[in-house]
This record gives structure tokens, sequence and C-alpha cells, in this order.
């Protein structure tokens, strides 16, 4: 691509940094989960970044991919980062986490399949230029898939076309369990009195620096890592190919912690295990150089990264009580959390081939740091539950009936508890 339109590599290190520039601008787009019907905000979203995505095989210049880039950062801001919110009016605390990994843990099976894409493209002669195909090949059906989430995707659980009315008067009842009210009046209004409260509160702050220190890591991981492989001794369309494998374990590892952590209600425990296995695995890359090992390494830090974060999203949604709450709490998140790629994916540098040690050392450095936010979060969250207990415990003393002070528990209702 850069040969065909003719831009260094100073240039492409912008088109990876401009895409994160209106990612961070188009975060707060989370709250519109909750202010626009779901199916409208989807379809708008998915369309315009598949139509972008699509459009990026037609660029004659760097100035056209970048305007390209925009648009699509644009509209993936608006999606992807809210749909754990979007989840959070369907599931149970206790069920989002997994329903959340299902979800993330999309983006490694992605670049599992965007890596043998690659391979395939690259080791074909098409007429089309192979990276003009390749941004047809993954545009194209997101545009389809718009049109498919416009017809099919529920706004709410109790609104669902698919269920019948035995279940959706079941998802009516597990909403007002969850909240007080029924699953329709939680879309279409949100209340900025809570949203201030929330940011007051420290577990509002602390996860984005989580998803910050993650971000670092991992959105250099998949940019970089042909490169790193090619720097092993591999070839380019080798390279290409042998970087499936740690997004294929790392799709797995997700799915597994985050339904391990919504059994056991210890996400935090996991996030410093992940983490601590990342660094790692960053540590390896950066101190070894037999070529198995740190291949290996990079498994270790595809296992330990991208996992971590699909924990972190969900730990968010789990202890914020109530939905515009929540819904801040995720726009924040992402806000902060999106400035760790405009570092990430400037640490690697083709100077420091073979081994790259900056890049690997800041990335190991983050995930450790990452680790220790996480257990800071879960020590406050733990502390704040005592003070939950104190005021139940003063509740019952005082007579409330604590069969009604259980409706809306998730909304910090009577039983409310953190998430550790």
């Amino acid at each position: 691509m850069s040969k065909d339109l003719g831009f260094d590599n100073d240039q492409y290190q912008w088109l990876l940094t401009i895409f994160y520039i209106p990612y961070i601008l188009f975060e707060w787009c989370a709250l519109m989960w909750k202010a626009v019907p779901p199916h409208l905000w989807a379809f708008g979203c998915v369309f315009v970044w598949g139509l972008a995505s699509t459009l990026q095989a037609a660029a004659f210049n760097w100035s056209g991919l970048m305007a390209c880039r925009f648009f699509l950062a644009m509209a993936e801001a608006g999606f992807g980062p809210g749909i754990p919110y979007l989840l959070s009016f369907f599931y149970k605390r206790h069920e989002l986490g997994f329903r959340c990994g299902i979800f993330l843990s999309a983006a490694p099976l992605a670049t599992t399949f965007a890596g043998a894409l690659a391979y395939g493209i690259t080791s074909g002669h098409p007429a089309l230029a192979n990276w003009r195909l390749l941004f047809l090949v993954e545009g194209i059906p997101s545009i389809i898939l718009a049109f498919v989430a416009f017809w099919y995707m529920p706004d709410t659980a109790d609104t669902a076309h698919f269920l019948n009315e035995e279940e959706r008067e079941v998802a009516r009842i597990r909403a007002i369990q969850q909240t007080g009210s029924e699953g329709a009046s939680r879309v279409g209004h949100v209340d900025f009195k809570e949203i201030l409260v929330s940011l007051k509160d420290p577990k509002t702050w602390l996860p984005p620096l989580m998803y910050f220190s993650c971000n670092v890591s991992f959105s250099s991981l998949p940019v970089f890592l042909p490169s790193i492989l090619q720097n092993m001794g591999f070839t380019a369309i080798h390279a290409q190919g042998l970087s499936a494998p740690p997004y294929f374990l790392s799709f797995i590892v997700c799915i597994v912690t985050t339904w391990i952590a919504d059994k056991t209600q210890q996400r935090g425990l996991m996030i410093i295990a992940l983490s601590l296995i990342g660094g790692v695995g960053y540590i390896i890359l950066v101190a070894c150089k037999t070529v198995a090992v740190r291949y290996f390494g990079v498994f270790l830090a595809a296992a330990g990264v991208f996992p971590a974060i699909s924990n972190i999203l969900p730990w968010t949604v789990n202890n914020q009580g109530s939905d515009s709450k929540r819904g801040a709490g995720i726009a924040i998140m992402n806000i902060i959390g999106q400035c760790g790629p405009l570092l990430g994916t400037r640490v690697f540098p083709s100077r420091d081939a073979p081994y790259f040690i900056t890049g690997m050392g800041v990335c190991a450095a983050f995930m450790f740091f990452n680790a220790l936010l996480a257990l800071t979060l879960r020590t406050y969250l733990a502390w704040e539950n005592k003070k939950f207990e104190r005021k139940d415990e003063e509740a019952r003393q005082a007579g409330i009936d604590v069969k009604e002070g259980a409706i809306g528990v998730e909304n910090e209702g009577y039983g409310f508890r953190n998430c550790l």
C-alpha cells in the first residue's frame, strides 16, 4: 500500500494514529445506546464503518486514506465500546461478564482470521492490488450486517420479537429485579444527575487507567506482530500466518476467564493474573533471543493483554449502580483508555528492530502497572462492600422490608455489593 500510494514510514504511523483521535473524541457516544433505540444506533454505526472500510480500497493517495480512517474510527467509537453497556440492559451482573467476553473475544478472533486472510490474499496475484482486495473483503460484509441489525436487533429483552409472551414476562420481571423498572423504560432517557454523582466515585476513574495500560500493550501487538515475527527470521508471508495462533489462544482465554470471573465474582483477581501473564510475555520478548522462546512470549502476551481488557469492561459495568452511571463509567473509561494506543502505536519504530527493546519494555511495564491498579481497585471495592453491609444492617434494624428493598438490587438497592 505504501509503495502504491507513495508514502513513507512516518505517514504510515499517522494512519495508525489518526484512527485514535476521533475514536477518543466520540467515546461519549456510548451513552447513545440508551438515548436512541439500539437497533437504529447499531445500524448507523455499522453502516458507516462498513462504508468507510470499503472506501479505503478506492483511495488513491495518503490523504484519502486518512479521511477514511477518521470516519472508520468515529463509527467504531459509537459502536463497540458501548456494547457492554447495552448488554447490561439484558443481563444481570453475574451473567454479564461472560456475555461481554463472547463479544470482546471477537476482536482476537477477528485478528486471527485477519492474519490468515492476509496470508491468503498476499499469497496470490490478483488483478486488483492485494491491499485493496483486503479492504473490500473486510468492509462489504459489515454493510450487509448493518441491515441485519436494523431488522433483527432487539431494543430491550421484553420487546424482543423472537420471544414468546411467557418469555417476555420473564424478561420484564428480570428488569424489575435489576433496576426497579421494566426494560423498555431503560431506553430513551439519560439521568444527568446520576452521571454527575458517578464522576465523584473513585471506581469510575480507576478502570480507565487500567484500560489505558492494557491498550498501550494491545494496540501495538496486532499492528507490529508481523514485523516482530519477520525480525525473528520468518518471511513476510509466513509472519502473517504465524500471527494467527497467538490470537486464537487469546480468543479462548477471553471466554474462559470471563466465565470463571462470573461464577466466582472475583474479577479483580482474574485481571491481576492475566496482567502478570501478559507482562511476563513481554519480558520474554525483550530478554530472550531464541526464536522459539520469543514466539512463546508472543502467546503469553496475547493470552494476557486482551483477556484482561475483556474482564475490565464488565467489571466497570458491574460496579456502577444505575444505567446512567454505567453509561458514564463506560464513556469515561473509553475516553481515557483509548488514549493508550496513542502511545502504543508509537513505541515500535523500525530503527529498534529486531528486538524492539523500548516497545517491549513499555508494554511490560504497563501490564505490571495494570496488575497494581487492579489490586488497588479491588481493595477499595472490598472496603466499600463493608459500608454497604453496615447500611443494610441499619435498614434491617429500622424494620425495612427486606423483600421490598431487594427490588432494584443492581441499582445499589438493598443487598447491593460490588463485584470484587
